[in-house]
């Protein structure tokens, strides 16, 4: 699972920039690797996040389920775990695939990035932790890169923070003068010198706070564990690729010889784009294309580690991205995020196919047919289902499981998804609804809410990180808009009665079914509103004693 990419910058999605570049006068492929994948196997082109952004995506694709099932959305526009040290996290009742298949006799694994939490109520209960989530092994980031890991020129929290601290520490100072000047000629009465001493220290500890937040960002949320240890905080970035592919081949090696399952949830190619040097500067399209270009080469060599062992034959090997690429990551003239090809919108948009729409590639070689392209509607979360099927499992029968089985689409033997409707989120707000219609081969899209994109006429949120879900940035549509999916999948022509016939009639039928999907929704508590994403210093994870976090255990990594 790559994080952030967008469908566009794959060139079996029709990438011919990143795709090719000439190299000692011959035109070669930029994304050879994942194309490769998908000229062997089968390659969905309506494949879709359950969200636009990490956290949720993420639990929803593990759990097979909506994300607002499980309690992974927020109210409050907190749209993701904020920090490490916080308390929400995809709950321990939850059931993810990973725990079905170790039940069955698997060993599994996870390397990279999580996201979903660590702990509850102190540091140690790791009541979120992947290897309570039936993982077996986990090698990676608890949190998620960001572009505060290397304080680069984007930010996405040291900015704010900086600066509002600063006007804290101007009031305080001005406070501070003020008691001063108020004690020294007698005009404030009752001010002390005590008071303004107070005062002062408060001044300074604003002053040294602001000065340092960047760093203590680095400690408390740039770091990389093994299973419950730290093995590096903060992390050296540059140094992570290398070894996350060592853990990949030293996983498989050692599993070899019984079933497996492993997760490899990339750091690429998010931002701060971190580019091993043999990379940097070879792409047309920058640093975000230099990033690219590496977790291709990554993929690569997984698959070269399966060649080598004598597993590519007996191992399904599925690729993703958590949802679509980040329009509003840019800098100046740079543009840090990734393309979504023909479709609008991007990251953080709940209902533009841009924000939704990712590459889904399956590989099984003598079981999927190689070259297959299959365009029905699919979700991530069809992978619970699909491999919870494939390793003898039961899908749990005391919830609502959203995904479907995907393994007949993928060989054939069925012509279509088992997807008639999807519903696609923005936090905990319904933003838009699909409907396959079988009988006559179209898939319609349903709008109820949109972003007001910034500034007018743009096609995203620019200023901002993402595109908000609710509040006066939104545009709520009465009636919704519609779209043909089928003959406009960029969703450029807003349907109408008199352009479309069957307006009344599909938007009433989408209606029941929102009707009936709300019917079977539970309320839980939300893990991302403020009470459980607040950073709560008591539960940081940290090397020594916050903030003299620091450690290297990773100097000889097995």
């Amino acid at each position: 699972m790559a994080d952030d990419l967008g469908i566009g910058d794959v060139g079996c999605y029709g990438n011919t920039t990143i795709r090719q570049g000439r190299e000692n006068g011959l035109w070669v492929q930029r994304t050879p690797n994942i194309d490769r994948l998908a000229a062997d196997g089968v390659r969905l082109t309506q494949h879709l996040a359950a969200a636009p952004l990490c956290t949720p995506s993420r639990a929803a694709f593990l759990t097979g389920r909506y994300p607002l099932r499980s309690g992974m959305v927020s109210s409050q526009g907190l749209r993701v775990l904020r920090w490490t040290a916080v308390s929400g996290g995809l709950p321990p009742s939850e059931i993810t695939f990973a725990k079905i298949l170790k039940a069955k006799g698997y060993t599994t694994g996870l390397i990279g990035k999580w996201h979903l939490g660590l702990s509850c109520a102190s540091p140690d209960d790791h009541c979120h932790h992947p290897l309570n989530h039936g993982f077996d092994h986990f090698y990676g980031m608890p949190f998620s890169m960001m572009a505060d890991c290397e304080r680069w020129e984007l930010s996405e929290k040291r900015a704010v923070l900086e600066s509002r601290l600063d006007v804290c520490f101007q009031l305080v100072a001005l406070a501070t003068l003020t008691l001063t000047i108020g004690k020294l000629t007698h005009l404030i009465p009752g001010a002390s010198w005590t008071l303004v001493i107070w005062s002062a220290v408060v001044c300074l500890l604003l002053f040294a706070t602001s000065c340092l937040v960047g760093a203590l960002i680095m400690h408390a949320d740039c770091f990389l564990m093994r299973n419950h240890s730290i093995a590096e905080q903060p992390m050296r970035s540059q140094r992570t690729t290398p070894l996350m592919l060592q853990e990949v081949s030293s996983f498989v090696k050692r599993h070899k010889q019984g079933p497996f399952l492993l997760f490899v949830s990339f750091l690429h190619v998010h931002t701060p784009l971190v580019t091993t040097e043999n990379f940097r500067g070879r792409s047309p399209h920058g640093l975000y294309g230099d990033n690219t270009e590496e977790m291709d080469w990554m993929v690569g060599q997984i698959l070269e580690t399966l060649d080598t062992e004598g597993l590519t034959n007996s191992t399904l090997v599925y690729f993703t991205s958590d949802h679509g690429g980040s329009l509003e990551a840019r800098f100046g003239n740079n543009q840090y995020g990734g393309w979504n090809g023909i479709y609008k919108g991007g990251k953080g948009m709940g209902g533009w196919e841009g924000g939704i729409r990712v590459p889904g590639i399956f590989r099984w070689p003598g079981v999927l047919p190689a070259g297959r392209v299959i365009h029905e509607p699919t979700s991530l979360m069809d992978i619970f289902p699909t491999v919870v099927h494939l390793a003898g499992g039961q899908v749990p029968q005391d919830r609502v499981v959203d995904g479907r089985d995907l393994l007949a689409l993928l060989q054939g033997t069925a012509r279509h998804s088992d997807h008639e409707f999807l519903m696609h989120y923005c936090e905990s707000f319904l933003h838009a609804a699909r409907w396959h219609q079988h009988d006559r081969g179209a898939v319609w899209k349903v709008h109820f809410t949109t972003p007001i994109f910034q500034p007018d006429g743009a096609g995203a949120c620019y200023g901002q990180i993402v595109c908000p879900c609710s509040g006066n940035r939104v545009t709520l549509h009465a009636p919704p808009l519609l779209f043909d999916l089928s003959r406009d999948p960029s969703e450029a022509h807003a349907l109408t009665p008199d352009t479309e016939p069957s307006f009344h009639q599909v938007v009433e039928t989408v209606a029941r079914a929102v009707v009936a999907h709300r019917q079977t929704l539970i309320p839980v508590p939300l893990q991302l509103d403020a009470a459980d994403n607040t950073w709560k210093p008591w539960l940081q994870p940290c090397c020594g004693r916050f903030p003299f976090c620091w450690c290297d255990r990773d100097a000889d990594p097995r």
